[in-house]
Parts: C-alpha cells; structure tokens; sequence
C-alpha cells in the first residue's frame, strides 16, 4: 500500500460500504421528526441509538474482510490496546452527529478512515441524508460526489468571512479583534470541517472535546483540498495515540491558520 488513488479498488470498495452503512442508518431516519431508532443514553448523557450501533456492527465486519491486518477504533466500539501496536488502524464514527440524527436534522455523517503510522491515508465523509460524499486520498485529493474540491481562496478573515464555531470559541475570536459572519450551527464535526474542504465556509473550529474518530477523515479531506486541521501551535495531528482526545483545533485555508491560530492565542493569553 506505497500510495493510493481514487481510482484504486480499494478506495472504491471503502466508499461502497460507507454508502452502504449510510442505507442501514437511513432506514431509522426521519426529516423533521425523531428517529424509529431506540435512543439510549452514554454516561455523559451523549446519546446513542441503534442505528449507531448496526453501522458500527456493519463496517467493523466490513472493513475486516477488507483489510484483517488493520487496528480498529470506533466511537461505538470498546478500545482496545491492540490497535496501538498496528501498522494500519480503521477510525470509525458509526453516526456523527447522533444527537442530529435522534431529531431529524439531515446534517450528520458517518465518518472513516484508513490510518497509517498515525495519518489518514484514505478519508470518507458520508452524509446520506443530504447525499454529500467527501472522499479523500493521501495525495490524491478530495472529491464531493466526484467533483474535485478545493477550499476558499480568501486571504483574511472579515465581515464576509463565513465560520463555523461554537458561540463561546466565536465570541473569544471577535474579542481578539476578527470579524467575520458565524454560521449556523453545524451538528457533525466531520461535516463541519468538510465544509471547510469545500468551501461553504471559510473557517472551522473544534472545542476541546473531539476525538480521532470525529475528525481523521476530514482532516485528511480539508487536507488534500488545500487546508490544514491543527491545534493552536499548528502542528499536524497524530491518530491512533493511546490518549484519543485532542485539544482546540483550527480548520482553515492553509493561508489563514497561522492568523487564525495567532489570533486565538492572544485571546487566550498564550504565548505567541
């Protein structure tokens, strides 16, 4: 596996049983109305349905028949230390965006991707209920749907600036002197970042609350279209750690991070 394309098998036959589990989770959805899933509460009071759990169950023997040397880690899933002495690691979100999902609002999205030595090689972003599917290559660039995307190509944040963040994060950036429009929420973080890898929006970010499974594959989405994912010191993140959790995280064009980042380091008080 020295490198990859979109044309190759097997990026083809992840995407198909991406798509597949898409039609699993659909099968409990409801525009504008609670999900037929049976819905259940995690401790943390996150929730999780069924559905989350059929995907989850579904890809895991999927993807083993794909790849059985490959480690898994999945939201779903109990951890296992074994991944951690993989070459090659599945990180899985079954549904993100369960919350989203449990109460019909179509922006959610089932999350894969193929790691190596602690990058993501391929990444699939699939939203079935708005039928988006990002899909990335390491060095082959991303696609929505097949198309070849690429994010904006704005040079600094202002007043027409479209971001997606979460009021408090949206609230320290316009404190450190950015303008810029905040964005209706988006429920998926994996989509959320997507959008960033499109173009739909400028910026992206993350509290310190995402872990691998929310975030590999449309870090390498973002990546591939020309934008970066980081924390604060702009280094490129690392998957498959025993620690799963990541710290605030930036999602922008490669031309804005740096003032993204230096701009929230001083409304926090770090060191510059």
């Amino acid at each position: 596996m020295a490198s990859l394309s979109h044309a190759d098998g097997l990026v083809a036959s992840f995407e198909e049983a991406t798509r597949r589990a898409g039609e699993l989770a659909l099968a409990f959805f409801r525009h504008g109305e609670k999900t037929s899933a049976m819905v259940s509460h995690k401790a943390g009071g996150s929730p999780v349905t069924e559905a989350d759990h059929l995907v989850d169950r579904f890809l895991k023997r999927r993807f083993e028949e794909l790849l059985p040397e490959a480690g898994w880690l999945s939201e779903e899933t109990e951890d296992s230390a074994e991944r951690l002495t993989k070459k090659l690691v599945l990180v899985v979100d079954p549904i993100d965006g369960t919350r989203a999902f449990a109460l019909g609002e179509p922006t959610w999205a089932i999350a894969v991707a193929l790691v190596r030595d602690g990058r993501p090689l391929i990444g699939i972003v699939h939203a079935p209920a708005l039928q988006q599917t990002y899909v990335a290559v390491k060095d082959g660039g991303s696609r929505l749907n097949g198309v070849p995307i690429e994010v904006s190509g704005i040079a600094t944040l202002d007043a027409s600036a479209r971001v997606g963040a979460p009021l408090f994060l949206a609230e320290e950036l316009r404190q450190a002197g950015l303008t810029f429009t905040l964005q209706p929420r988006v429920p998926s973080l994996a989509m959320r970042i997507a959008y960033v890898a499109s173009g739909a929006l400028d910026a992206g970010f993350a509290s310190e609350n995402s872990n691998d499974w929310d975030i590999a594959a449309a870090d390498l989405i973002l990546e591939e279209a020309g934008g970066r994912l980081a924390g604060l010191d702009g280094v490129e993140l690392v998957y498959n750690r025993e620690e799963t959790r990541h710290g605030l995280l930036t999602a922008a064009p490669r031309q804005l991070q740096s003032q993204i980042n230096l701009a929230m380091r001083r409304a926090r008080g770090a060191p510059e």
